[in-house]
């Protein structure tokens, strides 16, 4: 926090792969109730368009904005959230992280 200002949080999500994308819009569909319930915007989405550089991977990224890095911990850790997480298929993975804003 700056100046008495609150910083904002954010979900940073890469997918390295999807092999089951069916499976994967039914958790993108409860993942999306249980963001909006909780305050969060969703700033780029799956299909954006990526350019990778040095060591990056031209991978699918998601990136939500919450108004306090608070609530994007909450968030998560929401029952709407956790309903959402159990639609990912068995063995999916991706790149989850929950980051501070500056400011």
């Amino acid at each position: 926090m700056t100046g008495g200002t609150v910083a904002k949080g954010y979900w940073v999500s890469v997918y390295p792969t999807i092999t089951d994308p069916e499976r994967l819009e039914v958790y993108n569909e409860r993942a999306g109730l249980a963001v909006k319930a909780a305050g969060g915007r969703v700033l780029a989405s799956i299909g954006g368009r990526v350019v990778a550089h040095e060591a990056g991977l031209a991978e699918r990224v998601v990136l939500i904005e919450f108004d306090s890095f608070e609530r994007a911990v909450a968030a998560y850790e929401s029952p709407a959230y956790r309903e959402a997480l159990a639609e990912l298929p068995d063995g999916f993975q991706r790149d989850f992280r929950i980051i501070e804003g500056l400011d």
